[in-house]
C-alpha cells in the first residue's frame, strides 16, 4: 500500500502515456494541438474557392443569366442579400456607388436570396439600382452558403477570398476603395 502511494504519480504518467501510444485518434489529436501549425493545404482550402464551389447557375434579373464561375477573370464582388433584409437594403446605396466607381475593375454578382423575382425587379426599379443582380438556380456550396444577411465576398481572379463580410457595410468609403485598388492591380 505504501508503495502505491509513493509511486502513484508515476503510475498515472505511465497510464496516460500508454493511452497516447495505443490510441491513434487521441495521439493524432494531441499532435495537432501541440503543433498548432496549420498546413499550407488547410489554409488554402479555407481561403480558396474552387470552380466547383462557384459552379452556380444564375438567372439574371437586370443582366444576362450566367454561371458564377464564368465571372472569373477579374476580382469578384459577390453579395448575398434579400429585399426582406433591412441591413441589406441599408448597404445597397453604397454598393451602387462602388459599382459606379469600380465596375471596370470588379465583376459584380449580387444574389437575391429567399426572394421572388418580381419583388427583386420592383426593388431595383424603385431605387434605380443597376448593379448586376441574380437569383441562384442551383444549390449553393456550403462553403459560401450565407448564415447571415448580407454576406459579401471579395474574391480574387484565382478564387482566393480577399475579404468576407457577414454584416452590412459602407462599401463606398475610402478605405474600401483603396483596398479594391490594391487587390485589382
Amino acid at each position: 500500500m505504501n508503495f502505491l502511494r509513493k509511486n502513484m504519480i508515476y503510475i498515472i504518467i505511465i497510464v496516460v502515456l500508454s493511452a497516447f501510444a495505443l490510441i491513434k485518434p487521441l495521439r493524432d489529436f494531441v499532435s495537432e494541438q501541440m503543433a498548432m501549425s496549420p498546413t499550407v493545404a488547410k489554409i488554402n482550402n479555407e481561403t480558396m474557392l474552387s470552380d466547383e464551389v462557384l459552379d452556380i447557375d444564375l438567372k439574371g434579373i437586370n443582366t444576362s443569366s450566367t454561371n458564377l464561375k464564368n465571372l472569373r477573370g477579374k476580382v469578384l464582388f459577390l453579395n448575398f442579400w434579400g429585399t426582406w433584409c433591412p441591413p441589406c437594403r441599408t448597404e445597397w446605396p453604397t454598393i451602387q456607388k462602388l459599382y459606379d466607381l469600380k465596375k471596370d475593375k470588379l465583376e459584380f454578382a449580387l444574389i437575391a436570396m429567399q426572394d421572388q423575382e418580381e419583388d427583386v425587379k420592383k426593388f431595383l426599379k424603385e431605387n434605380n439600382y443597376t448593379v448586376p443582380v441574380y437569383i441562384a438556380e442551383s444549390p449553393l456550396d456550403p462553403k459560401i452558403l450565407p448564415v447571415a444577411f448580407p454576406t459579401t465576398y471579395l474574391i480574387g481572379k484565382d478564387g482566393r477570398i480577399f475579404k468576407k463580410e457577414d454584416s452590412s457595410m459602407d462599401w463606398s468609403k475610402d478605405s474600401v476603395l483603396e483596398f479594391v485598388d490594391n487587390v485589382t492591380k
